[in-house]
């Protein structure tokens, strides 16, 4: 009996340690599962930054996938479709600055300045301002069309601008340049800006063809008015390759004008759009010429700068700043190098003018340089009084006839 009791105790306590130890195991998965609710580096947190992880970078990949097919596509769109990049190389579409009103100067100080219309060709209208030598800018205050008729009659001279692409004769460096350098240059002059079919306020559509036809309509526009008096063509950035195109029809013709200066000029279109900082994320893809600089020649747009030189008889002036960073600097020299060897211009004065990078005078701000007057001086222009006409290539054809500026001396 004793021993069946004991037996007995022995199982009864044993059961109950059992049961102890139950308990304990219950207690210690009762911890476990708390300290992992409670342990913010535990398992479920890891996976579910492993999840957020693995969806930022599908994120990232998706991303990457369309900028690659836009990127591939583009190229293949402007291959199929030429025309646009012909909007590219003109971007007449860009009307700034916007919300002025073209048809008055004087709201942007050129109160000494006439703003009407030409129509080179039927249906088409082109915007000219005009603005008079500075001498004349008090008598000109308020005066008609008649008035600026008749100050053609003077004895100064004329410049004919022909602005970049972009925006219209209503640009601020543009308009800077209308109402600061040029007067200060010292002599009397005349400046006509027109704006080429496409620009601006002017109907149409652009095309070089179109704006170099527009030019030497303005320019024999502008002879008939002042007789022999000095004539001189001033072209900056695209407008450097009207300006040359225009030259060289009129030295074919036996009829070259008094000078011809050109501000931040390029050798062909071909070239400066390879350039261009736009080209420079395709620059080395594969077939960029044959996608890019193909679809240019498509649309027949060439501005061959460095062949012009070859058929132009009279003084050339080009002028670059070595920061210039949308037209590069070696372009404007190879240019030149290019004209100093030509056999036309042998007997005519050649200068190129650089202007160093610590002045930050870029693509547009030479006209800000205190030494131009002087520069301009030494191109033939000693002594003269001279008007200037710049034709702006703008969105629409408006052509400005700027007269009567002090530019060059």
């Amino acid at each position: 009996m004793r021993k069946r009791k004991g037996s007995a105790d022995l199982d009864s306590s044993f059961t109950g340690n059992v049961t102890l130890l139950d308990g304990s195991s219950d207690l210690k998965q009762c911890h476990k599962k708390t300290d992992a609710a409670s342990d913010p580096g535990g398992s479920g947190t890891g996976m579910g930054r492993r999840y957020r992880r693995g969806g930022l970078i599908w994120r990232l990949r998706r991303i990457l996938i369309w900028v690659l097919g836009i990127y591939i596509a583009i190229p293949v769109i402007i291959k199929v479709c030429p025309s646009i990049q012909a909007k590219l190389v003109f971007l007449n579409f860009v009307r700034v600055p916007y919300f002025i009103d073209l048809k008055r100067p004087e709201d942007q100080g050129l109160n000494h300045t006439r703003n009407f219309y030409l129509q080179p060709e039927e249906g088409i209208n082109i915007g000219v301002w005009h603005t008079v030598p500075s001498v004349m800018w008090r008598e000109a205050q308020a005066k008609y069309a008649e008035w600026y008729d008749k100050s053609f009659q003077s004895s100064h001279p004329v410049i004919l601008y022909l602005h970049g692409n972009a925006g219209t004769r209503g640009g601020d460096h543009r308009v800077q340049l209308y109402k600061n350098p040029i007067p200060s240059l010292g002599v009397k002059h005349h400046m006509g800006l027109f704006v080429c079919a496409g620009w601006g306020d002017s109907e149409g559509s652009p095309s070089e063809k179109g704006m170099t036809s527009d030019a030497l309509f303005l320019y024999q526009w502008i002879k008939q008015r002042i007789g022999q008096k000095p004539l001189y063509i001033w072209g900056h950035s695209l407008g450097t390759g009207v300006a040359t195109n225009l030259v060289r029809r009129l030295c074919d013709r036996g009829t070259p004008p008094d000078a011809l200066i050109l501000e931040s000029p390029f050798t062909n279109i071909r070239e400066e759009a390879k350039s261009h900082p736009f080209s420079m994320v395709y620059r080395y893809l594969p077939g960029f010429d044959w996608f890019f600089l193909d679809s240019i020649t498509a649309n027949d747009i060439r501005f061959a700068s460095d062949e012009n030189v070859n058929h132009i008889s009279c003084p050339v002036l080009i002028l670059h700043a070595e920061d210039d960073t949308v037209v590069p600097f070696q372009l404007g020299k190879k240019l030149y190098d290019l004209a100093a060897q030509s056999k036309s211009l042998n007997s005519h004065k050649v200068q190129f003018i650089p202007f160093p990078s610590s002045l930050g005078y870029r693509h547009k701000f030479i006209y800000k340089s205190p030494q131009l007057p002087n520069i301009l001086r030494c191109v033939h222009f000693t002594n003269c009084c001279c008007s200037y006409f710049f034709p702006l290539l703008s969105a629409d054809k408006t052509v400005w006839l700027q007269s009567s500026f002090y530019s060059v001396g």
